[in-house]
């Protein structure tokens, strides 16, 4: 999608719909100034694409195009990853270190996720978009930085004005300029080109020979609604692609989507659909409650082993969100507080908290571990025979906790 000089350009996006051409005519707009840039849409829609595309059509075109995922930088290193720190500055800074929009003096910074930015961090920003100021942390004196800032968001940035995580001052700063960029489902008229396009890119990359979509997968992959929007398509196409035997995708390499796209049962052979329509027989686990939003689905393997459902009992697998916010509850319920759960997932707090508000899991119950076990004792399941092998149930309470 890039040319050979590195430098992107509309033209080079997949970007036919019509709610799309009004996208382009507005990051056009855009490109043709500097002002500050609020790119709106939810996860997989092509934020970062677009960022680039009004880069490589703006002055500052070939500069430096930095990339941050405000959501992923942990809390205590948010401000020397953006602004840099001196050395000595603080226990570990051994060195010197250039901040992120240094990185980005000349050309553009774009913050991902900027919702997710601490609040202090958020002050700093303020000045850096005022002033073209940034301080490195142990400095003695600010650095001039020229740059061009592009954010992005998945979530209601009025909506975390109004919860106090983001500053109102600074989201007025971000705001002059906002993008929607709609969902795959409103654009479902891509889907064809978007899927020729990665079938060509994937089957180079994986010297496989699959040249062509045959036109009843095609018009599958149009009736889907695609939750994880362009991402989910793409990964999509890459898994036919690695399963194809033969030199065109055709539904049977789409099960999964044929299982749930509207109207599927007259486009999917019933080969493709019979493979999804028996059930996955999974004996339940010591908690296995599916409909409670504090509980993990989980599965007891061997003697006092627990694992995590991939797959449905109807043979679906199961979203990579749905499975995190399992791991997430299981990891609160087995650890003496957050700080403790944070590390046995290995992510930072303020990564922990990020996740737990993204996947509504922000009440999540700390009674008195008297009351978590009473209320866990209720979760313990009888051994259930699953092909041929007993797996025994367990009454070990702090797994639900």
């Amino acid at each position: 999608m890039a040319k050979l000089d590195g430098v992107l350009h509309f033209a080079d996006l997949v970007l036919r719909a019509e709610t799309m051409q009004r996208v382009v005519g507005l990051a056009r707009r855009a490109a043709a100034s500097t002002i500050p840039v609020l790119i709106e849409g939810e996860s997989g829609v092509g934020k970062e694409l677009i960022a680039r595309a009004i880069q490589g059509e703006s002055e500052r075109a070939g500069k430096p195009f930095v990339v941050v995922n405000c959501g992923a930088i942990p809390e205590k290193l948010v401000e020397s990853i953006l602004f840099g720190h001196e050395k000595g500055s603080f226990t570990g800074a051994i060195d010197r270190r250039i901040g992120k929009f240094q990185e980005a003096d000349g050309g553009t910074l774009f913050l991902d996720e900027i919702g997710e930015l601490p609040l202090e961090a958020q002050v700093k920003l303020l000045r850096a978009l005022h002033d073209g100021e940034v301080d490195p942390v142990g400095a003695r004196r600010s650095v001039k930085v020229n740059f061009r800032l592009i954010s992005a968001t998945n979530r209601d940035m009025v909506q975390l004005v109004k919860e106090g995580r983001l500053r109102e001052d600074l989201f007025y700063r971000l705001n002059v300029f906002p993008i929607r960029v709609p969902p795959l489902r409103e654009r479902r008229d891509e889907v064809p080109e978007l899927a020729r396009h990665f079938l060509a890119r994937v089957a180079r990359e994986e010297g496989r020979s699959v040249k062509s979509i045959g036109a009843e997968a095609l018009h599958l992959l149009t009736r889907y609604s695609w939750p994880g929007n362009v991402r989910q398509l793409q990964n999509a196409i890459f898994r036919a692609v690695v399963l194809s035997d033969g030199d065109e995708l055709t539904v049977n390499e789409f099960p999964q989507i044929a299982a749930q796209a509207d109207g599927a049962g007259g486009i999917a052979p019933a080969a493709a659909l019979a493979a999804l329509a028996q059930p996955i027989t999974i004996a339940p686990g010591p908690v296995m409650l599916g409909a409670e939003r504090t509980v993990p689905q989980t599965v007891a393997i061997g003697a006092g082993g627990l694992g995590i459902l991939a797959v449905t009992a109807q043979g679906e697998l199961r979203s990579l969100e749905a499975m995190e916010a399992d791991m997430i509850r299981l990891a609160l319920g087995r650890s003496r507080g957050r700080a403790e759960a944070a590390r046995s997932l290995g992510i930072g707090r303020s990564t922990l908290y990020r996740k737990m508000r993204e996947l509504g899991l922000e009440g999540y119950p700390r009674g008195p571990a008297k009351e978590r076990e009473e209320r866990n004792a209720s979760f313990a399941m009888p051994a259930q025979a699953v092909g041929g092998a007993t797996i025994p149930g367990t009454d070990r309470p702090d797994i639900a906790a």
